[in-house]
């Protein structure tokens, strides 16, 4: 791999540019006419990221070579690693993308001045809306079907999904007035860990098995609410 593949400013050649290639799926798209608008690189970042995770889906992230997926979503190689800097950081990425869909219109959990079990029960459905996806239940099982042969998918699912929620988690209970509200007896870093439990129970075991539906509409609602309940009576002072 030379410095040209990881510097996205790198000059290009003739054969990189021929005459008139200019198309949106061209490495040298904008040249004569600047550089491509805020919009326009939003909208190719997302396309990579989808065709990047339909392939694993596909085929599993070891068979998924770089290569496969700049053909694929039609960029340079090289394009994938200065923006993400390899198949790690697109998975990386992709589960990123996912988890903001479902949490973003959330508001940040260490400043929400609303009651605990309020701001809880907000990200209980959101979490549980999220988990319940097909496409996050075909992710969560390429790991577990990989994470030994492939660590680095395993350690990159975790530290983008459930280590980043354990830390959010933390974070929010860590907070004075809400540490406050929670028995003294209990160790910090098992809050938000006990929290998922009770949400999740056996579900996402049954999920990983095909023939088993994820949960929707008032189902869903009630079982984030019964988590809920078992949660703060087993924490609350």
């Amino acid at each position: 791999m030379t410095s040209t593949d990881l510097n996205d400013t790198a000059p290009l050649d003739e054969q990189d540019c021929p005459e008139g290639n200019y198309s949106p799926d061209s490495p040298c798209f904008g040249k004569a006419a600047g550089r491509p608008r805020a919009a326009d690189k939003a909208a190719r970042r997302e396309a990579l990221l989808a065709t990047a995770g339909r392939l694993f889906l596909e085929k599993g992230y070891s068979k998924v070579s770089l290569e496969m997926i700049a053909r694929e979503a039609h960029v340079a190689v090289r394009t994938i690693y200065v923006k993400f800097g390899g198949k790690a950081g697109l998975l990386n990425a992709i589960i990123a993308n996912g988890r903001e869909h479902y949490m973003s219109g959330m508001e940040a959990m260490e400043t929400d001045q609303r009651p605990m079990e309020v701001i809880l029960g907000d990200f209980a459905l959101r979490f549980l809306e999220l988990v319940s996806l097909p496409t996050f239940n075909n992710l969560h099982r390429m790991v577990v079907a990989e994470a030994k042969s492939t660590p680095e998918l395993a350690a990159t699912f975790f530290k983008a999904g459930p280590q980043l929620t354990r830390d959010e988690l933390g974070r929010f209970f860590a907070r004075p007035d809400i540490q406050a509200q929670l028995r003294d007896d209990l160790r910090p870093e098992m809050v938000p860990v006990f929290l998922i439990n009770c949400l999740m129970g056996d579900y996402m075991t049954r999920l990983l098995f095909p023939r088993e539906q994820g949960l929707h509409g008032e189902e869903l609602r009630a079982r984030a609410a019964e988590g809920l309940d078992l949660f703060l009576h087993a924490v609350r002072r």
